[in-house]
């Protein structure tokens, strides 16, 4: 705790609140656009397109002879847009997929640009470590004057494209949506999908380049696709997968500048890039919507199966004591006996014995388990189930009575009592299964 505090105090609001305040709006920015890459399966579009801008930036310099940021910025971005284009075009005529595309555009391109700048600019000073981290860090030392306030120009810049990128997003909602998740469709009802793609790509571009300077050519990809990866993993709902990525967003941006600050003093160590802290925030983020996400959590998923794997043994349980009590009515199974026959492991079968007793559905003296009526009623309904699936298979699917009894094992546990009257309609109303072993009545009578 009192390096995390000796960490803390070195904090000065000024140049870590304006640090932070570029970090929101370069994750969110991006984060608004990213959602809608996801759902089309263009992730990397951001990373094809941070590496091709490096032809834009030697052809600017070529051009104006200087390396001041409005004609760099301008270079970038046709660059960008251009990479969006060519990855478009070769994907709709030359039959490849969309990956295959970029990996050939942003690959040429960025040599391209490689060779542009040893043959002609090779005097250029190009700091890989800005190009990989950006220099967020840098951010409040390079300021201009809006009405009478001096802002970090970084924070001027990205602030214009986040409104921009939110508008696009607020006005076009339901043609992005509609031409994310099918285009022929939204062609067909009256939307230019084509032109809803080029603009979408444009943005994209746009906020790449302006992105650049802040969190690298690198890192901007975990800003485009992480948070909108882990906000799909937590929704199936668009509208909340864009709100919950920009909630995501800006908890990575803070974390990761706090981390970046207080983490390395744990080891020894000074502070770290922003940047990649940024990126592992938003990464540890991820991890978190994949454990635990409502419906495509792994965590959530594993629970899930446990607890139907679970309930079909319970029911097994207690089908099999019926049919046991139907031979020989004498005959009381114990806990050794029922998982020989059921081939279950034994701390699963004593945990379902114990969670059966209590749900006083069997009673268990001296080991030795029995059903009580309570037991019988529900198991009626499951054995009944069975029972009618094996006439139903053998009547109308024509399978042999040697290989239904599996099949109508497995479906015996998702038949509800709607179901089980359409089988008894379509069996009519059989009150044998095919081995000639009784069905058990829907309900008894008095």
């Amino acid at each position: 705790m009192n390096v995390i505090r000796e960490a803390l105090s070195q904090w000065n609001w000024y140049l870590d609140g304006w640090i932070i305040v570029a970090g929101i709006l370069c994750s969110v920015a991006t984060a608004l656009l990213g959602n809608f890459l996801v759902l089309r399966k263009m992730s990397m579009l951001g990373d094809a397109i941070t590496h091709a801008i490096l032809p834009g930036l030697a052809a600017a310099f070529f051009i104006s002879d200087s390396r001041s940021s409005l004609p760099m910025f301008v270079g970038a971005v046709i660059a960008g847009i251009l990479t969006a284009l060519f990855t478009e075009w070769i994907r709709s005529f030359g039959k490849v997929d969309e990956g295959a595309a970029m990996g050939v555009v942003f690959t040429s391109l960025f040599a391209l640009g490689l060779v542009m700048i040893v043959q002609a600019a090779d005097h250029v000073d190009l700091d890989p470590g800005c190009v990989l981290y950006g220099a967020i860090e840098l951010t409040p030392l390079d300021t201009v004057l809006i009405a009478g306030w001096e802002i970090p120009r970084v924070v001027a810049v990205l602030s214009i494209v986040l409104l921009i990128n939110l508008l696009f997003v607020i006005c076009f909602f339901k043609e992005l949506k509609l031409s994310s998740f099918d285009p022929a469709l939204a062609t067909t009802t009256g939307f230019n999908a084509t032109l809803i793609h080029y603009t979408l790509m444009t943005l994209v571009a746009i906020t790449a380049v302006a992105s650049f300077e802040t969190v690298g050519n690198i890192l901007v990809v975990a800003m485009f696709v992480v948070p909108p990866a882990a906000a799909y993993m937590l929704t199936d709902r668009l509208g909340r997968m864009i709100v919950i990525s920009v909630i995501l967003a800006v908890i990575a941006a803070i974390t990761g500048h706090i981390s970046a600050i207080t983490v390395p003093h744990w080891f020894g160590y000074g502070s770290t890039s922003t940047a990649g802290m940024m990126a592992v925030a938003a990464g540890l983020l991820f991890v978190l919507a994949a454990l635990s996400g409502p419906r495509h959590g792994i965590l959530v998923i594993f629970v899930r199966r446990q607890f139907l794997a679970w309930k079909i043994l319970a029911e097994d349980i207690i089908a099999l004591m019926y049919r046991i009590e139907e031979r020989d009515p004498d005959l009381k199974p114990d806990a050794g006996y029922l998982r020989e026959i059921l081939f279950s492991r034994a701390w699963p079968t004593r945990l379902t014995l114990y969670y059966l007793t209590h749900q006083n559905q069997i009673a268990g003296s001296d080991g030795q388990f029995e059903l009580t009526e309570a037991g019988r009623d529900r198991e009626r309904q499951l054995v009944r189930s069975h029972r009618l699936w094996e006439h139903y298979l053998v009547e109308h699917a024509g399978m042999s009575t040697e290989t239904i009894h599996r099949q109508a094992e497995r479906l015996e546990h998702f038949t509800d009592r709607q179901l089980r009257e359409k089988l008894n309609e379509d069996t009519n109303e059989t009150d044998q299964d095919p081995h000639g072993s009784p069905i058990p009545p829907e309900e008894l009578t008095n």
